[in-house]
């Protein structure tokens, strides 16, 4: 199993979810667990996601995320669950 960790940060608004879904459902990419919330108007996302079936290298899933991101007006990461541990340990 491949892990990634997609984080999402920007103003919300409608469709933020729905549009980043859409798109890891079409390239085969599961959502194992998601967080998010919405604090004064900013939304706050992290996922970790199943990326063993999808036939995208992981810069390519990274370039599109963001490159969704830029469309919605948010700010997305997408990185392999160790990096993530290693960028985020004590």
């Amino acid at each position: 199993m491949k892990k990634t960790i997609i984080t999402v940060v920007g103003k919300d608004t409608v469709g933020i979810i729905a549009k980043i879904c859409n798109y890891l459902a079409e390239n085969q990419v599961n959502v194992e667990d998601i967080s998010q919330t919405i604090i004064q108007g900013y939304f706050n996302m992290m996922m970790v996601t199943d990326t063993s079936k999808c036939d995208k290298s992981a810069e390519t899933l990274s370039a599109d995320l963001k490159a969704i991101g830029e469309e919605i007006g948010v700010i997305i990461r997408c990185q392999h669950e160790d990096i993530f541990n290693m960028m985020h340990r004590i």
